[in-house]
């Protein structure tokens, strides 16, 4: 049975939160409240009942075969249950695909979280989300992702052919991103992707959103402060 990555004691750099905060526009969420999504059953729910009464991390996925995505959601799957509930905050991943994909991703990342699917990307949409991939030359790759571009393609593509339903479970043109919100429609944080090596570092959401820092390693260790 897999265990929950350590806790630890570092903490990010005050300048570096700083300069994430101001990173972050203002988002208007009025807009993209009452869009609907879809659990795992196909029952429907509001985008603001995510964050009506609690905090919640929100993350959207560009698609359930990107393999950056899935493998980010392989390490957001790490963060201990019992964690979130004892800081009452939501962790919560938004996809784009027909409902009928999400059990079989959740099986394939262990991603053990509140999961659902925004199908016609209307809340993507009205929160202003990219579609279309931009690089940088500083660009740096995400620390959650362990395939080469190469390597993550082949094995996207093989999962796509190997599908009972053969789509690319999302359009492949539509970037992801990060908020935390709540409770009510108080906005702490917005990170749209430029790409799909553009994840927001998962720490630095915990440590924004609150929580403590983990390590995702595969060979866990503390890491010094």
């Amino acid at each position: 049975m897999a265990t929950s990555p350590p806790i630890i004691t570092r903490q990010i750099v005050r300048s570096e939160l700083q300069e994430y905060r101001q990173a972050s526009h203002d988002l208007c969420l009025s807009d993209a409240i009452d869009c609907l999504m879809y659990d795992r059953h196909g029952v429907k729910t509001t985008f603001q009942s995510l964050f009506q009464h609690r905090k919640a991390i929100i993350v959207f996925l560009r698609n359930f075969l990107c393999f950056t995505c899935k493998e980010y959601v392989e390490d957001l799957g790490k963060i201990p249950r019992d964690m979130l509930q004892e800081s009452n905050v939501r962790l919560v991943v938004i996809g784009q695909s027909l409902y009928s994909h999400i059990e079989g991703f959740c099986s394939l990342t262990g991603y053990p979280h509140e999961i659902y699917v925004d199908p016609e990307r209307h809340i993507y949409k009205k929160l202003g989300m990219r579609r279309g991939e931009t690089y940088m030359e500083n660009s740096s790759k995400s620390p959650h992702v362990k395939s080469s571009l190469l390597v993550g393609s082949l094995k996207s593509m093989w999962r796509a052919m190997t599908s009972p339903l053969f789509d690319f479970q999302g359009d492949p043109q539509q970037q992801g991103g990060a908020i935390i919100v709540g409770p009510g429609p108080k906005v702490h944080f917005v990170h749209f992707d430029m790409n799909r090596f553009d994840h927001m570092p998962i720490n630095w959401l915990l440590q924004l959103a609150g929580l403590q820092t983990l390590d995702f390693s595969d060979s866990p260790k503390i890491i010094d402060i």
